[in-house]
């Protein structure tokens, strides 16, 4: 929402801005009706790589080269790994692979993300088949047919979000909500491997797809089981381990070969691949009816699922109930590891647009037997490190698979079931948040600390879905329940010096007390708590800043003591947005902060004793003994509305009915004063609701600007005291030049801040207070 109507206009006959009402005419045009300029901006945005592309350079494609060959090696096998998670043949895994890669550089704004089935993805897939097939019997013998609709569904539903640039939603799931998220799936995978890995998950009746605490629990009572796949299996992960171990301690000790080892690290899993598919082929090339440990088998060549998608109701109508999980675990893990990475390497992403690119790799990819795919940590981490220079990479890394789904299908074939689960374990493992991440949760937020754990163990104790709504939903909660109890604050003022190195007041000086001074080359600040600031030596220019009367909650020093308005004043802060969750919240505190400080106007406001209302506290016949006449009476308010940025039809009526209660209660008229309206909506909510002017009343202190070029020293003050239709409020200002003992710039042309028809809108709280105690005849 823009801060000014673009036909603001201001009447210098008469000295006076008068601002014209916000129309919705004018918002329309500036927030929804496309003009040609956005329409075309819009259209080039949903094809990044024609901002780029006709740069491209042989120096990119060396980077891109590398980077792209580098992660076709590790997707390869981790690609067919993930669709065994995913209930699905190898080659569905190399499918994927190949459409994330070949499809994401058209749309992308990140360089480094990679695209294509990943561990918690392809889980949560897994599930969803093991809970629809039995439901679709037709077909049980072709589940990559549901894998495929539920795909183009998620994609249609992603790519939607991203057109209507909805792509700020996924900033309302928290960073604990990911982490638990992660920490519980990685759980979950991890721990359904470890069956595959020991060679016990054919034992009978052992279900690997049970909740992670069953899976546990059951592998010591099917431990028995285990065989010579647990020697294949764990050998592999502890080789995985012990090579980047390594690898990252020669990095450390020989720093000038970090790039090797980098490498070296990365390319570990199709080392150690390549070492045992060469094991198993020398112990199993005589033995391919009964190999002597489980191993892939037969992976088809070339594209052999290419077909249009079946999307139907019977389908439709049983993965229903599972598109909400799957669509969050799509947009949260691409874009949080593409905001993660384009932080890291000083570029912004722009996540419509990543909604965009996944949606349409999603909506594709099952054209040529894909399933669900999105941004993977691991691999992106890789291509990061590799050094790509452009998203074209992804071309390269797809072109690894082509050859790979055409050329090595006979070396797959003696690959170790035993191995990919180590595979597994050893890439989620890195997904689990570290205790060094979950102190830090603690300290900064102990409630996001609890969301945190809450996910992990529903993940752990029921489903990764039920562990995803759990965190969401109750961050959300949390979300709500900070809005709704947002609470103000009474402010007072405190006058601070400008201070250039540490300095010792006079002794003499006893009204003033040095409480704070930044000692230091740079510029530091002395505050006052007294009243009499001319005997203060030594000073600079003073400024009066506005703070909470408990100026420690501010985190200020605690011998400061902020001063209050003049008597009968209040200044209150709102600290939040002011809307209808937390706007009877924000309200009933200022009145009861109110009614604690002042004194009612009259004894008894209801005439008889009939007229009471019957929860109003005290005797049964009040007297003048009964009220503390030491307290001043109700006579101005000052609202801090700085930080509010929008207002509702709710927020603005419990104003109306809030300022309608304490001209009960003050028995007279109370002005009300607005500091830091920035929004012509919000003083156009205001105006309706009868704030901002009264019937006599008339703009009495002016902030005003020096837009003539001349020396802005001529204006020493922001505010002058004059009438809005004064002809002559231009002199007046000027002539606080001339108590400086200068002569005024002739060029000088002094205009007012804000519009002299609504009085009671000030700049900032300095105008609104002088003006409050004008009015009052305080000043």
């Amino acid at each position: 929402m823009a801060d000014s109507p673009s036909n603001n206009s201001w009447s210098s006959d008469r000295g006076a801005y008068i601002e014209p009402r916000a129309s919705s005419k004018e918002w329309l045009q500036q927030n929804v009706l496309p003009t040609r300029t956005k329409t075309v901006t819009y259209v080039k945005s949903l094809f990044p790589i024609f901002t780029w592309i006709y740069r491209y350079n042989w120096t990119w494609f060396v980077g891109d080269l590398v980077a792209g060959v580098t992660v076709g090696v590790v997707v390869i096998p981790q690609g067919m790994a993930y669709a065994k998670l995913a209930q699905l043949s190898p080659e569905f895994g190399l499918y994927s692979s190949f459409i994330g890669c070949a499809m994401y550089f058209m749309f992308a704004t990140s360089k480094d993300i990679t695209i294509g089935p990943v561990a918690v993805m392809s889980t949560l897939m897994g599930h969803i088949l093991q809970d629809v097939m039995p439901h679709l019997p037709q077909y049980a013998d072709q589940p990559w047919v549901v894998a495929g609709c539920l795909s183009v569904v998620l994609g249609c539903i992603v790519t939607a979000l991203g057109l209507l640039r909805l792509g700020f939603i996924v900033d309302f799931i928290p960073l604990p909500a990911i982490a638990a998220f992660m920490t519980g799936s990685a759980l979950n995978i991890a721990m359904g491997q470890i069956p595959t890995l020991m060679g016990n998950n054919t034992a009978k009746g052992y279900n690997t797809r049970a909740p992670t605490y069953l899976v546990f629990g059951n592998f010591f009572k099917y431990i028995k089981h285990c065989d010579i796949n647990a020697a294949i299996g764990l050998t592999a992960l502890f080789l995985l381990y012990a090579i980047r171990a390594a690898c990252k301690y020669g990095a450390r000790r020989w720093p000038k070969y970090e790039k090797a080892f980098f490498f070296a690290t990365t390319l570990r899993t199709a080392f150690v691949i390549l070492l045992y598919t060469l094991i198993s082929y020398l112990a199993n090339r005589n033995h391919h009816d009964h190999p002597r440990f489980s191993i892939l088998g037969t992976v088809p060549r070339g594209f052999k699922h290419m077909a249009v998608p079946t999307v139907n109701s019977n389908i439709l109508s049983e993965v229903a109930g599972k598109i909400p999980s799957a669509i969050i675990v799509l947009v949260i893990e691409h874009i949080s590891i593409s905001k993660s990475f384009g932080r890291v390497n000083n570029y912004t992403i722009n996540p419509n647009q990543e909604l965009i690119a996944i949606g349409v790799t999603n909506i594709f990819g099952p054209f040529f037997g894909a399933y669900p795919a999105t941004g993977s940590f691991s691999r992106t981490a890789i291509k990061s490190k590799a050094g790509v220079r452009t998203p074209l990479a992804g071309l390269i890394t797809a072109a690894i698979v082509v050859i790979a789904i055409y050329a090595l299908p006979p070396v797959f074939y003696y690959i170790s079931n035993a191995l990919l689960a180590a595979v597994i374990i050893h890439a989620v493992g890195d997904l689990i948040t570290t205790p060094k991440t979950i102190r830090s949760f603690w300290r900064i937020s102990p409630f996001e600390f609890i969301i945190f754990w809450a996910g992990v163990i529903v993940s752990v104790f029921s489903s990764i879905d039920n562990g995803i709504y759990t965190t969401v939903a109750a961050s959300g909660a949390l979300l709500l329940f900070r809005i709704a109890k947002a609470r103000g604050k009474l402010v007072g003022t405190v006058r601070v010096y400008s201070s250039h190195h540490q300095q010792h007041l006079a002794s003499d000086s006893k009204k003033i007390q040095t409480v704070a001074v930044e000692a230091g080359a740079g510029a530091g600040a002395v505050v006052s708590t007294g009243t009499d600031a001319d005997r203060v030596p030594n000073l600079g220019g003073q400024r009066r800043v506005f703070m909470t009367l408990d100026g420690a909650a501010e985190g200020a020093n605690p011998t400061v003591r902020p001063e209050a308005p003049p008597a009968g004043i209040y200044i209150y802060r709102l600290n939040e947005g002011y809307l209808y969750p937390n706007a009877v919240h924000f309200t009933d505190h200022m009145v009861g902060e109110i009614k604690a400080h002042t004194r009612p106007g009259v004894l008894n406001p209801y005439g008889s004793l009939g007229n009471r209302p019957w929860n109003d506290p005290g005797p049964r016949h009040k007297s003048e003994s009964d009220i503390d006449a030491s307290l001043p009476l109700l006579r101005a308010i000052v609202l801090d509305f700085t930080g509010v940025s929008n207002v509702d039809i709710t927020s603005i009526q419990n104003l109306v009915d809030v300022r309608k209660q304490l001209d009960r209660y003050a028995d007279a008229e109370v002005p009300w004063h607005f500091a830091g309206v920035k929004s012509p909506w919000i003083r156009r909510a205001l105006v309706a609701g009868g704030f901002g002017s009264s019937g006599s009343s008339t703009r009495t202190v002016f902030s005003v600007a020096n837009i003539g070029g001349s020396d802005d020293r001529d204006v020493r003050d922001a505010g002058a005291a004059g009438d809005a239709g004064d002809p002559h409020w231009r002199r007046s200002v000027t002539k606080l030049a001339d108590a400086d003992g200068r002569e005024p710039s002739i060029e000088s042309l002094l205009v007012p801040m804000l519009s002299s028809s609504h009085p009671f809108f000030h700049f900032d709280l300095d105008e609104a207070l002088e003006a409050a105690e004008l009015e009052l005849g305080l000043k």
